[in-house]
């Protein structure tokens, strides 16, 4: 008889996973490629959504002896060894030819655990805690572990009753998550309704204090410093902003580069409060002001920094109208972003038009914007916050319903 870790209901008892299981078995290495040469290649990608979709399942050369050696079958549990580490899924279904790749562990439960009971323990905090210890130095998996983790085994009859009832109360939590999703997804179409509201379709008459302009009349331009390995090892490294960085409406510096600036490049390439940056590859087009949240940064040739010429310009206006005109109006969506790799170059982007109102509506729109963003930020901040309590409801089920408490 094994102790566990807490008191199990009579009947129950606690058996190592290696016990009730097949050998651990590691998957196969090979390349994964996009060409349907022979069986769909599961890797640990294909499994942490909890749903293998299986359109999105490469393919990898195997002859017959590997499928064999390798293939997957309804019932089959995988762990992911390393990356997502406690990842693990319960094979429903193959609809294809399938084999798993070596970063995953495969393991067959024996006839006295029920598939779908042992899919649902695995998940749980009894089991997770086991495969990612507190505080471990090195975070991957292997077959010696899986085999000693310690799990908490009832009567089948009591497997099926906990798979029935756990289902239940997890099915009224995707419901939970489903309306949260629909919730966020409101708030999104909220703001590009605002932003529709706000702003003047492109082509349409103006207010008679109005114009349209090009970018080229009302901003300065200049794209910043290539980089190189030269440039990182220099003697003046300074940190500069690459697309990564930027985000529709934020500059995002939790993660930021160093490279070598001459005194002359730092002099042309810093930024200013107030700066618009505009991506040229990425997500093209992505748009933000630099609020100067460091005393000195510089910034790539991938991003465009337009400089208003005068102090009639606010840069947080033309901001709004670039996330408008191409999130909204899909207005610059021109042959260059339609390329093999999307860019958006600086002769494009100078005869982007725009509206030009006077400096105080300016102003008012910025104002108004901006409390909207605040308003939906907030919004958006709850539904991630429920998200959290979904999270841990989830895990408070499943820990109930293994010490025998459902």
């Amino acid at each position: 008889m094994i102790d566990g870790p807490y008191k199990l209901p009579k009947g129950w008892r606690w058996v190592r996973l290696g016990e009730v299981a097949s050998r651990p078995q590691y998957g196969y290495t090979k390349s994964a490629t996009l060409h349907p040469i022979g069986p769909k290649f599961v890797r640990i990608t294909d499994i942490t959504s909890g749903e293998i979709d299986w359109s999105k399942v490469p393919y990898c050369e195997c002859d017959t002896k590997k499928l064999e050696k390798y293939r997957l079958y309804p019932g089959d549990v995988l762990f992911a060894r390393s990356g997502s580490v406690g990842a693990t899924i319960l094979i429903k279904e193959t609809p294809y030819d399938a084999v798993f790749a070596s970063y995953l562990i495969r393991v067959r439960f024996r006839e006295s655990v029920l598939s779908e009971f042992a899919n649902l323990l695995l998940k749980a905090p009894v089991c997770q805690r086991q495969l990612i210890p507190q505080g471990a130095a090195q975070k991957n998996i292997n077959a010696r572990l899986i085999e000693s983790i310690l799990v908490p085994l009832p009567p089948m009859s009591e497997q099926q009753r906990i798979v029935a009832k756990v289902e239940m109360l997890m099915e009224q939590v995707r419901e939970a998550r489903r309306l949260r999703q629909k919730a966020v997804e409101d708030a999104d179409r909220l703001w590009q309704s605002v932003l529709a509201d706000t702003f003047p379709h492109p082509g349409t008459d103006l207010p008679s204090n109005w114009r349209w302009v090009r970018l080229v009349e009302i901003f300065e331009f200049q794209q910043g410093v290539s980089m190189s390995s030269k440039r990182r090892q220099g003697k003046n490294p300074k940190p500069f902003l690459r697309t990564r960085n930027i985000f529709w409406g934020k500059a995002d510096i939790s993660s930021i580069d160093e490279m070598d600036f001459t005194d002359e490049e730092i002099e042309k390439f810093r930024l200013q409060s107030g700066d618009l940056l505009v991506c040229e590859g990425g997500d093209v087009g992505k748009t933000a002001i630099w609020e100067e949240q460091l005393p000195l940064v510089l910034y790539q040739n991938h991003i465009h920094r337009l400089r208003p010429v005068n102090a009639l310009i606010e840069s947080r206006f033309f901001m709004y109208w670039m996330q408008t005109a191409y999130k909204v109006f899909q207005e610059y969506q021109g042959l260059e972003s339609r390329t093999a790799i999307p860019n958006l170059s600086s002769s494009r982007l100078k005869q982007f038009v725009a509206p030009l109102p006077p400096l105080d509506v300016q102003r008012h729109v910025v104002a108004h914007l901006k409390a909207t963003q605040e308003k939906i930020k907030t919004l958006k901040d709850s539904q991630a916050q429920f998200e959290t309590e979904l999270q841990r409801l989830e895990q408070s089920i499943l820990d109930s319903a293994f010490k025998g408490e459902l």
